[in-house]
């Protein structure tokens, strides 16, 4: 694409951001940033650290962590202080803390400040709760993704097992369920559908289906920008 711009993919936990998010960056040579990894990384440091989950200590933790987003031939890795996460952030007890801690404005601000740094200059694709809402809403193309929970659950079970985790499916459709009413419900970007966004349900859809409307969603931006480019003045 000759205009790098940015895409924007929100939605509820286990919509299949990640995934889509990362082979619509491949697709297209952007780059992919993960931003609910860097809030479990947050949650992570607090939880190894023994921080009380208060405001005060929240905001003295979140300016004192360094987070790095890499990609290896495993694909995009989070390190926290230097030391990879990427499949400790993943954990449950991670899991039933990252919405706590990710509700604390001072922990949003920090982080959405460094994801508009990543982000400035085109090029990428954000996945998370609050990207095409708070972090770029004037993003070029946004996109939300739904699903049904039953669907969600079955995809979470799928990842835990896969990382050697046997989980129960009933328990992960009560903890996503209760996930949704916190990103929902909180007083600082909470989750929505951000304004323009194109919805997406994922739960019948395959994974190259969705990546395929978004490219195509991407494409129909850039037609438009060079006809209004070529013509516009005309």
């Amino acid at each position: 694409m000759p205009v790098p711009i940015i895409i924007t993919i929100d939605g509820p936990a286990g919509a299949g951001k990640s995934t889509t998010a990362r082979k619509v960056a491949e697709h297209l040579g952007y780059i992919y940033i993960d931003t609910g990894a860097m809030y479990r990384a947050v949650t992570l440091a607090a939880i190894e650290s023994s921080t009380a989950l208060t405001t005060e200590d929240l905001c003295a933790l979140v300016t004192n962590v360094t987070i790095e987003l890499r990609t290896d031939d495993r694909g995009q890795r989070t390190l926290l202080n230097g030391v990879d996460v990427s499949d400790r952030i993943r954990q449950p007890d991670v899991t039933s803390l990252v919405s706590r801690v990710s509700a604390e404005p001072c922990v949003r601000e920090h982080l959405v400040a460094l994801q508009r740094m990543m982000g400035q200059h085109g090029g990428v694709v954000m996945d998370g709760r609050d990207i095409g809402s708070v972090v770029f809403p004037h993003a070029h193309v946004k996109v939300y993704l739904v699903a049904s929970i039953a669907e969600r659950a079955r995809r979470r079970v799928q990842d835990l097992t896969a990382l050697g985790q046997h989980v129960n499916l009933d328990e992960v459709i009560a903890q996503i369920a209760e996930r949704d009413r916190l990103d929902s419900s909180r007083q600082t970007s909470p989750l929505i559908k951000p304004d323009g966004a194109v919805e997406i349900d994922t739960t019948h859809r395959t994974i190259d289906e969705q990546v395929d409307d978004i490219i195509q969603l991407a494409r129909n931006y850039q037609k438009a920008y060079h006809y209004i480019t070529t013509y516009g003045n005309m």
